[in-house]
């Protein structure tokens, strides 16, 4: 990895806040050739005109991709990607570098925020784990169970690990396929959780590396909200502090240490938190509770790395891989609020940024349905049989679709959305119920993900997308 380069000066470092705001410039078009080969992005402005006069078509709906029917790709400029693995959400940034004497500057194009769906896996693994557990004893020929004959492969992850690794895969290759894509920024984020329980640890036990003390102090801050745990002050200096004071016995543990502003610190000193909060007992219990929260997510992150390492680097593509110290001085350097589009915007080697999503695309991991016959209730006897097929008139659960309703009918109207399917033809869209099956038009086929804007409205573009399609 390269070394840190020097400063630059604020003049120097282009500081986006003159482009948030003008029109969400980053919400750009992806465009293939007519012989779907990937084309440079377009603006908005420039895909409404193509498609006014019959030079493209509505390729995909959301992310908006449009295909040229009369040109084919020439020479196209070498773009990047920036990735920013998380424990419940991604963030994947599509830039355009420009080589300037201060050093790369980085147009970002388009931002998607990828929120994973591990947790109802784990949820529903144990629920199977435990359907299964009953089989064995509930008035059932007993069958002993099995421990010894499960191998697994060498890096093997568990499925809620897995579908993570899978959803940044699956975006990877899709920009590969709507842009000129050569090489990654990956954030190759990590937890020191040894650290984290006890930071005093040295010597022979433990071999230090560089991620002592920074590391932690990150975790720290993720965990309280970058905020004073006593007061919530944010956008001030913040402290370690021992809840419970080491005067008093406490240990330096991950689970004792919070933040807190420099007069909090000083007003609590060496009193214990009981007697410090007694006039707010709902703030302690708060900070009680908060104390206790598992390092699973830090653990996650931890596991997947390396695995989303090699997927990429199996797709073909050069993979350089960064630390999270550096995309935290990159952020604080170009004076960028912290979310996970722009920590994958700033990954990396960088002199400015130009120009991210103010409103990034937010893609959510629903799945493409179950293969259970049955649902149970809660003592895991069936309840509801469920239709073999999947479809109905055509239409699949998740489609995205646009239903005219006429007048004189109770729902009325325009609707855009996902469609809930019945076998009856009475179908939900959106959140509006009893849609007749002959009133919708599909649009886009589920692909297992939902998608929706950061403050931005994604049912307006859609009808308008929907129009010119």
């Amino acid at each position: 990895m390269s070394s840190i380069p020097e400063r630059v000066t604020p003049q120097q470092a282009l500081v986006p806040g003159k482009d948030v705001g003008r029109g969400n410039p980053s919400t750009y078009v992806f465009v293939l050739d007519r012989h779907g080969h990937p084309c440079m992005p377009c603006h908005p402005a420039r895909a409404r005109q193509l498609l006014r006069r019959h030079r493209a078509r509505v390729h995909r709906l959301v992310p908006f991709v449009i295909r040229l029917v009369d040109r084919q790709a020439t020479a196209t400029q070498p773009m990047g990607l920036g990735i920013d693995p998380g424990s419940t959400a991604t963030g994947l940034a599509l830039y355009r570098a420009e080589s300037t004497s201060i050093g790369a500057i980085r147009h970002v194009l388009f931002g998607l925020e990828l929120h994973h769906r591990s947790r109802l896996i784990h949820k529903r693994m144990g629920q199977r784990a435990a359907y299964r557990r009953r089989r064995r004893s509930a008035n059932l020929r007993y069958r002993a169970p099995r421990f010894d004959n499960r191998t697994r492969k060498p890096g093997w992850l568990a499925p809620s690990l897995f579908s993570r690794v899978q959803h940044v895969e699956t975006w990877v290759r899709r920009f590969l396929h709507w842009t000129p894509v050569v090489s990654v920024d990956l954030e190759l984020v990590c937890f020191d959780l040894q650290q984290m329980e006890n930071p005093e640890i040295s010597g022979i036990e433990y071999q230090q590396g560089t991620l002592v003390g920074t590391e932690l102090r990150e975790y720290l801050l993720e965990k309280w909200g970058r905020a004073c745990a006593y007061c919530e002050a944010t956008g001030v200096p913040l402290n370690l502090d021992h809840v419970v004071p080491r005067s008093r016995g406490g240990s330096d543990r991950i689970a004792n240490l919070t933040l807190a502003c420099v007069p909090c610190n000083q007003a609590k000193g060496s009193q214990a938190i009981e007697a410090f909060l007694a006039q707010d007992p709902q703030r302690l219990a708060r900070i009680r509770a908060q104390l206790r929260t598992p390092l699973r997510d830090a653990a996650a992150v931890n596991s997947m790395r390396w695995a989303v390492k090699g997927r990429l680097e199996a797709l073909g593509l050069p993979v350089a891989c960064w630390s999270g110290g550096r995309t935290k001085w990159n952020r604080h350097r170009l004076a960028v609020a912290k979310s996970h589009v722009t920590d994958a915007a700033v990954c990396g080697e960088l002199a400015g940024i130009q120009g991210w999503t103010a409103a990034p695309l937010v893609v959510t991991a629903t799945g493409r349905g179950t293969h259970q016959r049955t649902r149970s209730d809660a003592f895991g006897l069936p309840r509801l049989h469920l239709p073999r097929t999947t479809s109905a008139h055509g239409f699949a659960t998740g489609d995205l679709v646009v239903a005219v309703v006429p007048l004189g009918l109770t729902t009325a109207g325009r609707h855009t959305g996902r469609v809930a399917v019945r076998t009856r033809g009475s179908f939900r869209v959106g959140t509006t119920d009893g849609i007749n099956w002959k009133h919708c038009r599909r649009l886009q086929r589920a692909d297992g993900y939902s998608y929706s804007h950061e403050g931005t409205p994604l049912l307006p573009a859609l009808n308008d997308r929907a129009s010119a399609a």
